[in-house]
């Protein structure tokens, strides 16, 4: 299912994997809020630190914070209510929390309309072995049903998952609830991404918003990217 008209704004959210800031700044003056949406995770946050966030967001950027928090309710309810007054669009915990923390975190940024608060349900590099190592049965798929209805009934916006379960997932769930993927591949490349899918095929399933890293981000003219995926994606 094709949810393009319900969406506002960008549709591709673009993973900032830099190690610093100046790396980071010289690839966000080369696009434009009006082509994507920033993605700052663990490895930036931590070197860079609140700061950075808030300089992204004065310069027009919705900003999805992806740090997964997973603790004790009122702990990831704390961190919640902090990220959301640096002024994020979005941010995530980890489903697998459980029910009350994400109703505190729910809870937490109840001041903040705006905000999507998403969960985490089954990360994109661990296929069905690696999900038999940490004792959970199943296929990804079924494992990703379970938490994403578990969210929802929480009260969350949505969940990041793979592009190969949004179409299951639309189905299950209904087009508001919001669809967040990653290890979305222009053409088919090799790495640490185990469960991926190309932008049109990831919409087409009925994914929301699409997370795209190094494709972007290591393109030679990285606007000229963007703005060609967003005409890939509208068909």
């Amino acid at each position: 299912m094709n949810t393009t008209a319900a969406i506002e704004g960008p549709r591709v959210i673009v993973a900032l994997d830099y190690a610093e800031a100046a790396a980071a700044l010289a690839f966000v003056d080369r696009i434009d809020p009006q082509l994507a949406r920033l993605k700052v995770g663990k490895e930036l946050f931590t070197a860079c630190g609140p700061q950075f966030v808030e300089s992204l967001v004065k310069r027009g950027y919705d900003v999805f914070l992806d740090l997964k928090y997973h603790d004790i309710p009122n702990t990831v309810a704390g961190a919640c209510r902090a990220a959301a007054g640096l002024g994020v669009w979005m941010l995530n915990v980890h489903a697998s929390g459980g029910r009350a923390m994400m109703e505190a975190a729910r809870a937490a940024v109840a001041d903040h309309p705006r905000l999507k608060l998403i969960a985490v349900t089954v990360l994109t590099s661990m296929g069905a072995n690696d999900l038999g190592e940490i004792g959970l049965t199943g296929t990804p798929e079924e494992a990703v049903l379970r938490l994403a209805r578990l969210t929802q009934q929480a009260g969350l916006d949505g969940v990041v998952c793979s592009g190969q379960e949004a179409a299951i997932l639309r189905t299950a769930l209904g087009n508001d609830f919001c669809l967040v993927t990653p290890g979305i591949r222009p053409a088919a490349v090799d790495d640490d991404q185990k469960r991926v899918l190309t932008p049109r095929a990831a919409i087409t399933a009925g994914a929301h918003y699409l997370v795209i890293g190094r494709p972007i981000t290591q393109a030679t003219d990285p606007a000229a990217t963007l703005t060609q995926l967003a005409a890939d994606i509208a068909g």
